[in-house]
Parts: C-alpha cells; sequence; structure tokens
C-alpha cells in the first residue's frame, strides 16, 4: 500500500480558514471530491438558506452512498493556514486528481465568498511517500498535535508543563480526525480508520499513546516526512 503525507498552505502563509463555515467546507470537500464522479454539490455552503430542488438532493445522496472512492483518507487536521493529510491512493494517480479537485474545488469556494482573485494556495501541494514502518504510527500522531502550535507552541520542544491541559486543547480541536480515533464521533465519513486502529489499537489506547508520544516523540527521525 502506498501511503502520502500531503501539506498545503496559503500562499505567502496566509490564512485560508476564516471561520467555521470555511473549515466545514473543506471538510464536506474532502468527502464530495473522494469520487470518480464529478462533484455534484459544491455550492453546498452558498446554497444554505436556499430552497434547494429535493429530487437533486435525493440524486446526489443516493451517489454518495454509492461514490467510488480515489483515495483513502487516513487522517487530516486543518490548521488557520495550512492542512495536513495521510493518504493512500486507490485508483491510479489517485492523490494527483483528488488533490486536483480539493484545491480547486476550495479555492473557487473561498474566491467567490471573500471576493477575491488568484491563487489561494503556495504553489502545489506537497506530498512524501511513508515507506518507514515506524512512519506508519507517528505521522498521524504528528498530524493529531499540530493543533498544539496554537496554544502549545513549545510542544515541538517537549516544553509542555501541562499535559492534561494540552490532552483536553487537543480532544476539543474539531477540525481533525482525532476525535473520531479516540472515539468522540465527529467527522466520521471522512476517513477510514481501519488501518490504523489495527496499529494503534481502541480508543483508550489511541489516547494514552498519544500522550506518550507527545512527551517522548523524536522529531530529528520525523524530519523527512514533516514537510515543514
Amino acid at each position: 500500500m502506498e501511503i502520502y503525507h500531503v501539506l498545503n498552505r496559503g500562499v505567502d502563509k496566509r490564512i485560508i480558514f476564516f471561520d467555521e463555515k470555511d473549515y466545514l467546507r473543506f471538510i464536506h470537500d474532502l468527502y464530495e471530491f473522494n469520487d470518480e464522479e464529478p462533484a455534484m454539490n459544491t455550492n453546498y455552503f452558498f446554497n444554505k438558506f436556499k430552497n434547494i430542488d429535493l429530487r437533486s438532493r435525493y440524486i446526489a445522496n443516493q451517489r454518495r452512498k454509492n461514490r467510488k472512492m480515489i483515495v483513502k483518507i487516513f487522517a487530516f487536521c486543518l490548521m488557520p493556514n495550512h492542512y495536513h493529510l495521510m493518504l493512500s491512493p486507490i485508483v491510479k494517480d489517485g492523490i494527483t486528481k483528488f488533490m486536483r479537485k480539493l484545491n480547486i474545488g476550495y479555492a473557487k469556494y473561498f474566491n467567490e465568498k471573500y471576493g477575491r482573485v488568484g491563487t489561494l494556495f503556495e504553489r502545489r501541494y506537497k506530498a512524501i511517500p511513508i515507506t518507514k514502518e515506524s512512519h506508519f504510527i507517528y505521522l498521524p500522531t504528528y498530524i493529531h498535535l499540530n493543533p498544539l502550535d496554537l496554544k502549545f507552541p513549545e510542544w515541538r520542544n517537549k516544553e509542555i508543563r501541562n499535559y492534561k491541559e494540552a490532552m483536553k486543547f487537543l480532544e476539543s480541536y474539531r477540525w481533525s480526525s482525532f476525535l473520531d480515533y479516540i472515539g468522540k464521533k465527529n467527522f466520521p465519513s471522512i476517513t477510514q480508520r481501519e488501518f490504523l486502529n489495527k496499529i494503534w489499537g481502541g480508543p483508550k489506547e489511541i489516547r494514552k499513546n498519544i500522550l506518550r508520544w507527545l512527551k517522548e516523540m523524536d522529531f530529528e527521525e520525523m524530519k523527512e516526512i514533516t514537510l515543514e
């Protein structure tokens, strides 16, 4: 199985998620664009308060049940000016196809909403293959720890004093797949969690291990796959 760490950030490190609707829109896109067929509901949040044709909605919902996924999404985390994904292609050139749809689709939404033109993301997305066995464990952990940059940036230097508060913050951060892995239903339809659950164990083990990794993670070993 091929697995990649994918990262992209706003051009000039600009903010790409200003409010809850932006985060929700991108998460919606993670699901909607993970399909070999063209996306049908790209105006999802623009139409939130408008009358939507019930037949069109029914057709879209039925197709979603039978969607042909392009990639498996093992983990994700959205940050104000960038995002991290852990992906595995299902079809030929699956990463390229999915990322093109995702970035173009979200940029179109963002530019229309905020009345801007031009490139939203910093060049092409970065993707690096995961080949070492240890990285299968460390990468999703690293991805899920990223929100600590917002409140506990010292975590990268292993200088956190209050691990209980750090974990509490992670468990309150909605914009990643971490909550679904620890048994708190958040966005369960986005990720395919069977693979990592076999490696990690159940929710209690995952929570216990991420706390241990927070204290012990070797960033030198991770440097080649963090992309930052």
